[in-house]
């Protein structure tokens, strides 16, 4: 690959989009079809290409558009899981990390720091449980065989090693903190837009805007939502990875969705964070709320678990009690707590738990749905589409895996195992070769090899390489990007997935002409 193109066969266009489209609706039959493209579904895309079948992937909106832009980027090791004897969970997840860290991602996934300050609200026992998990967490990435020089040990903190790392953490009655490590992605939304570059370059038509109206064992009645105009795709195989929307395509699926909610803040209000926080909740044993640093000007403070009733929206609404419990329990550990007017942006993200309770989520199901287990399940209907439910982020690629393994098995497809676990993603490379690119170390933590193709169109063009927004790490040149390689149709793909300049309303009205001067120019040299 030349250092100013894309990995061959990976760019999503408008162009692309209209001409595999049409392929697709054309009455051929296609080995597989996968319904929704967040992290899953993106994922099943690129196993099911990756191992030679012919396969479209379609969702109703964009890349990423439902839960999976809505984490709090990190790639767990799966230790909150070990606190309810979730071992196998526990496992998967320490595995799956491990595999994004040192081999299908590691452009996009490194360690996150986070101390634990010890506060007088944390009582020596809760201290030592705590450190308890640390170092059970510490054999978790032994067992799934990560090296110690990609996530560090965990390790205590005396006060004065705690204020520097926490700065801004109040030091009456600080006795030091707790050092712990975890994986972190730089970007969720931007993990989903390499996943499904990877699957396009295997050769997997990847469409969005293009809605699953009705869903069978061989095929799906569509829409075009650019055009209204409707049609068929004819499959073998059929994959509902579809997250809380599932049960709407696919008889039988219950969900119980779980409302994660984060705040955005100001950098500067809390000062410098060279590590992340894990704030304990108080009353709960296993609980924290985390402060994450984003390196572009913003800080993340999240999240609440709380169960969501009632139907399912496109976009979830942060309710103002999420907003005051995350303000309450960060203010237990600051110098001066946050002020409701400090917070810049919230936004909030539903979990696609699977309700295993007999009575359908009601008497006798569990009273909380941090209660339901992050176990992924994978189910096939009696006409045959196989749907993939439950499970988290970190665990997106075993998903996949296990949900293309029941639909090829279900419908008699002749195919080999995975390759997923050893395949790098688009920009993937070792960090020796990504520290040597010849571009800036923002634009190498969100592109990895691809960095120097987006650095050299603003060489080419100096006016790419203004900022969307003064004081915000986004170039022009990332939103042309978006438009000619990443699929991006419109100004919301570019600020709401592309990049998260959206995340704060603000930010996001400044950047609205920028966006669509972009999509503008860009239109006029399209094939």
């Amino acid at each position: 690959m030349s250092h100013t193109e894309a990995a061959p066969g990976s760019s999503l266009s408008a162009h692309r989009r209209g001409r595999e489209l049409a392929e697709a609706a054309d009455g051929r039959t296609a080995d597989v079809l996968v319904v929704g493209l967040g992290a899953t579904g993106a994922g099943a895309a690129l196993d099911a290409a990756a191992r030679g079948l012919d396969v479209v992937a379609v969702d109703a909106h964009d890349l990423a558009f439902g839960t999976s832009r809505w984490s709090s980027k990190l790639i767990h090791g799966g230790l909150r899981y070990l606190a309810s004897a979730q071992f196998d969970v526990a496992h998967e997840s320490a595995v799956e990390r491990g595999i994004l860290m040192t081999r299908t991602a590691p452009h996009l996934v490194a360690a996150q720091p986070f101390v634990l300050p010890l506060t007088p609200l944390v009582s020596r026992a809760q201290a030592s449980l705590a450190w308890a998990g640390f170092r059970a967490g510490d054999v978790l990435r032994l067992a799934a065989r990560t090296p110690r020089q990609v996530l560090p040990a965990p390790r205590r903190l005396s006060g004065t090693e705690a204020r520097h790392l926490a700065p801004s953490v109040r030091a009456a009655g600080l006795r030091g903190g707790l050092l712990s490590w975890d994986g972190r992605v730089t970007d969720d939304a931007r993990l989903v837009t390499a996943l499904a570059r990877t699957a396009a370059a295997h050769g997997a038509r990847v469409l969005t805007r293009v809605r699953a109206l009705e869903l069978t064992g061989t095929g799906a009645r569509i829409r075009d939502e650019r055009t209204g105009e409707e049609g068929e795709i004819r499959a073998r195989a059929v994959i509902n990875a579809t997250g809380v929307w599932a049960g709407t395509l696919a008889d039988g699926i219950r969900v119980r969705p779980s409302r994660g909610t984060h705040l955005v803040l100001r950098s500067q209000r809390l000062g410098a964070l060279p590590a992340g926080l894990h704030v304990p909740v108080p009353g709960e044993t296993n609980r924290f709320v985390l402060v994450l640093p984003q390196g572009d000007g913003r800080v993340y403070v999240g999240l609440t678990d709380e169960p969501v009733q009632g139907g399912i929206p496109d976009v979830p609404e942060v309710p103002e009690t999420d907003i005051g419990f995350l303000l309450d329990v960060l203010g237990s550990v600051l110098d001066t707590p946050v002020a409701r007017d400090e917070v810049v942006g919230a936004f909030a993200g539903l979990r696609p738990l699977l309700d295993t309770s007999k009575s359908g989520g009601r008497d006798g199901a569990p009273a909380r749905t941090s209660d339901i287990s992050r176990r992924h399940a994978v189910l096939t209907s009696a006409d045959g589409v196989t749907t993939v439910v439950g499970g988290k982020l970190t665990t997106y690629r075993r998903m996949a895996q296990d949900a293309v393994d029941a639909a090829v098995a279900a419908r008699g497809l002749r195919t080999g195992p995975s390759p997923t676990a050893g395949l790098p993603l688009v920009g993937a490379a070792a960090p020796g070769r990504l520290r040597a690119l010849s571009a800036p170390p923002d634009l190498v933590r969100r592109y990895g090899t691809e960095a120097a193709a987006v650095h050299a169109l603003a060489v080419r063009d100096p006016g790419l390489a203004e900022p969307v927004l003064p004081g915000h790490p986004v170039t022009r040149a990332e939103l042309r990007w978006a438009v000619e390689h990443e699929g991006a149709l419109d100004e919301s793909d570019l600020l709401d997935r592309r990049t998260r300049i959206g995340l704060v309303p603000a930010d996001r009205a400044d950047a609205l002409p920028v966006a669509r001067e972009i999509l503008e120019r860009t239109a006029t040299t399209r094939p």
